[in-house]
């Protein structure tokens, strides 16, 4: 299965998907370890992927996405966006109601 082929399964087959520096229980940066901090608030249930574990999805998912940096969060297939975003977007309340249209809070 080819890197972009993995991509797609991993968005295909998760409702929220954290595309991240490290590790939800130990994120190895500030904007990796915010998200996480983000998506716990609201109680979400998503996967994570530690792009330091596979390089060359690292490189392909910038491509993918066409957005440069890491975090990556990914709601329904779709890319949502970095750390600003997100929180950007939780104080405004609107990243619960995302993740809760696609079934992906506890």
């Amino acid at each position: 299965m080819s890197v972009t082929e993995r991509i797609k399964e991993q968005l295909e087959n998760n409702p929220a998907i954290l595309y991240m520096k490290g590790t939800p229980d130990f994120p190895q940066c500030g904007f990796s370890g915010q998200t996480v901090q983000v998506l716990a608030a609201c109680h979400a249930k998503y996967q994570y992927v530690n792009i330091f574990e596979d390089p060359e999805l690292r490189e392909a998912l910038k491509e993918h996405s066409n957005w440069p940096t890491y975090p990556q969060l990914y709601i329904g297939g779709e890319l949502v966006g970095g750390c600003d975003i997100v929180t950007d977007l939780y104080q405004k309340g609107e990243l619960a109601k995302m993740l809760t249209e696609v079934g992906a809070v506890e």
